[in-house]
């Protein structure tokens, strides 16, 4: 069963305006996550830019928003045929288990200066 359905969209500049900010980026995404986009050279800001809005529309499925939740405790990943997935951890996971659900969908995409992400939160 369906528990919460979350969409979001990040626009490119407000991810390069963090970058350019020291231990800005560190705030918001979990180490390895960061390390990956960053290793995509100039796509970083818009692979960070789909990372961002997946966090955000997470706190949208769950119903309760970010607030609370460590932004780094999110991490998104891409499995090896590159489809993307999260992570939870700490106060993240802890969220999920409050919300009763236990299956995280994710959909990302991107063009020119935006990226989106929905994803669907199922018991």
């Amino acid at each position: 069963m369906i528990l919460g359905i979350g969409l979001d969209v990040v626009h490119i500049r407000r991810i390069e305006h963090w970058l350019s900010v020291p231990g800005l980026p560190e705030r918001f995404f979990h180490p390895e996550e960061l390390a990956s986009a960053l290793s995509r050279g100039p796509t970083a800001p818009l692979s960070l830019a789909a990372r961002f809005a997946a966090k955000e529309a997470l706190g949208k499925a769950l119903g309760t928003g970010l607030r609370g939740i460590r932004l780094a405790d999110i991490r998104v990943i891409n499995n090896h045929n590159g489809r993307p997935g999260i992570e939870l951890y700490g106060t993240a996971l802890a969220r999920l288990a409050e919300s009763g659900g236990t299956r995280l969908h994710l959909s990302l995409t991107h063009e020119r200066d935006n990226a989106i992400a929905m994803v669907v939160l199922e018991e």
